[in-house]
């Protein structure tokens, strides 16, 4: 039996995850990051889900997109209501979970050509 690899080339996605970092495509990122079927903006500067404000809705905003996936870490740790309420009043989705459901469910959604952004929170120590 042949056995190849079928990569997408109409979407970057995520091929690994684990504690200490997510792996894109062939480049493993171990600081937190928003990922876009299209783009990733690197060096994201949120260290916990605690720490997430109105700013940092406005920056995901920006990338347009349909549904937010919020990857909180090894954990599912769920952010204060006024970010989650910020996606909500532009009547955009969002769901919170840990890093490895956030990829799953991105990779899936990135397939079938949704605007989706995953914003994956990783330790900095």
């Amino acid at each position: 039996m042949d056995l190849s690899l079928d990569r997408p080339d109409d979407y970057l996605f995520v091929r690994r995850v684990s504690a200490r970092g997510v792996t894109v495509v062939d480049r493993e990122f171990e600081r937190s990051f928003l990922l876009a079927p299209d783009g990733v903006i690197e060096n994201w500067p949120v260290d916990t889900a605690k720490t997430l404000d109105a700013e940092h809705v406005e920056a995901i905003l920006a990338l347009k997109p349909e549904l937010v996936l919020l990857g909180t870490g090894d954990r599912q740790c769920f952010p204060a209501a006024i970010f989650l309420a910020g996606f909500l009043r532009k009547n955009v989705g969002i769901e919170v979970m840990d890093n490895a459901a956030a990829a799953r469910t991105y990779n899936l959604l990135a397939a079938e050509g949704r605007r989706v952004i995953a914003a994956f929170i990783l330790p900095t120590a």
